[in-house]
């Protein structure tokens, strides 16, 4: 049974749907970039999702292949990449039998004969078919890709970047040849269907059929692959800190202030240039005042979605008064922090749950900062760093650290930037003291 969440939170149970995204389009046009980022975003939401790269198949046998690999008239070469396709797809019905939801495959599938075949193979398992196809003419977007994949492709590593560009587009060229654009008006009319032409400037939606086709949709409908990055900050040392206290609603300590007065310095150092960023901020005091100092010509907005969670009846407790007070509560959010809620408050999947519309903001979006709070940062980086759900509560995110997150094709690439202002550690282990202690590097996210 796959679980997924409507609008308002709610829970939303679909019975034994298992959809198969088939990516579509020439090399270079964000194939691999979307099909990450939404098994991340399924993921995230706990829809059990997998990626199936045919590439990597095919790299089993034919590691660092030249463009005429590609050649549709390479006998030999086409006939390895089928068989790619073929373990690809068998791989993935073998884990739809499994209880797989979402499987996504990554190829080209740029001929209507294999959209066919996997149509037909999938049909016949009874598994929904979704194509995504990437339609782009943006030189400028092309070239982009060409230069992220020539450095990150296992197919280029080790190689010269130069060479590695121009064997790249050569491949692209052998594609071209023979690369058909979903019929919308002819025989494939019938499919289900997603096109997104020029990096989301038209997109084109035909017969999508359910629930969780269309959550996988609208997060495409929203995700742009202009390279971009963003920018993750806790709010400075607060006045709760210091005490060890959870939530409310406090101003910032002196060495708050004072990494308040550091944040700008540290973004420029980071952006690299004078180009604005939009910052993003919760409604509480906190972070607003770490935001203050920011360029007056970035654009501020603050969102409620991004206040710290709810602690509900223990907001303004230290960690020692919850124990002794609640002391099952205690131990239950211990075994099961991830759903655990507190009394009167939020689990960090409510939190995943109300968070939902910044993802989708922010995957519209361009270069953002987002200064907020411990809980909510753990949620955003798990999901841009595809980090296990279970675990990601208890990652520590330490006080007075910029974070620069690059999303790529083949992962997120993150920087750090310490503002080398000491603050207090908020962070309590599992199973630990019910104080707030040194988190050691196996906690660092």
């Amino acid at each position: 049974m796959a679980r997924g969440r409507s609008a308002n939170g709610r829970a939303v149970q679909v019975e034994d749907t298992k959809i198969c995204v088939v990516m579509v389009g020439l090399p270079a046009r964000g194939k691999s970039y979307i099909a990450q980022r939404a098994q991340r975003y399924l993921q995230w939401l706990s829809i059990d999702a997998k990626t199936f790269n045919v590439g990597n198949y095919r790299r089993t046998d034919a590691p660092h292949p030249s463009a005429d690999f590609f050649d549709i008239s390479n006998v030999e070469g086409e006939r390895r990449r089928r068989a790619a396709a073929e373990a690809a797809i068998a791989d993935m019905l073998g884990w739809f039998r499994q209880g797989g939801v979402i499987g996504i495959l990554d190829a080209t599938n740029s001929t209507k004969e294999r959209r066919k075949w996997v149509y037909d193979v999938c049909s016949a398992e009874g598994i929904e078919v979704l194509f995504v196809e990437s339609k782009c003419d943006n030189e400028e977007l092309i070239m982009a890709n060409i230069r992220d994949v020539k450095t990150t492709s296992p197919d280029y590593k080790g190689q010269d970047p130069e060479k590695a560009a121009q064997d790249f587009r050569n491949r692209i060229q052998m594609y071209e040849k023979v690369y058909k654009s979903i019929d919308e008006d002819g025989d494939e009319s019938h499919l289900t269907y997603l096109k997104i032409l020029d990096i989301g400037a038209q997109v084109v939606i035909n017969r999508i059929q359910d629930y969780l086709q269309s959550r996988v949709v609208y997060y495409l409908m929203n995700l742009h692959i202009r390279p971009r990055s963003v920018w993750l900050s806790r709010h400075g040392e607060s006045m709760y800190n210091l005490d060890g206290r959870i939530g409310g609603d406090a101003d910032l300590s002196p060495r708050g202030h004072a990494y308040a007065r550091k944040l700008p310095e540290l973004v420029r150092k980071s952006v690299g240039d004078d180009r604005p960023l939009t910052v993003w901020t919760s409604t509480l005091k906190r972070t607003i005042q770490t935001a203050r100092f920011l360029p007056s010509n970035y654009n501020q907005l603050q969102w409620k979605a991004l206040d710290e969670l709810d602690a509900g009846t223990c907001d303004g407790m230290t960690y020692q008064e919850i124990k002794d007070a609640y002391p099952e509560d205690f131990v239950a959010r211990d075994e099961d922090k991830y759903n655990y809620r507190y009394r009167g408050g939020e689990s960090y999947r409510d939190v995943v749950i109300r968070l939902e519309p910044i993802i989708m903001e922010l995957e519209r979006s361009e270069d953002i900062l987002i200064v907020t709070h411990q809980a909510i940062l753990r949620c955003i980086y798990a999901y841009f760093m595809k980090k296990d759900q279970t675990r990601s509560p208890w990652m520590n995110v330490p006080l007075h650290c910029l974070i620069k997150l690059t999303p790529r094709a083949y992962g997120t690439d993150e920087e750090r930037y310490q503002a080398d202002i000491p603050a207090v550690s908020t962070w309590r282990g599992k199973g630990s003291t019910a104080k707030h202690e040194d988190p050691g590097p196996g906690a660092n996210i």
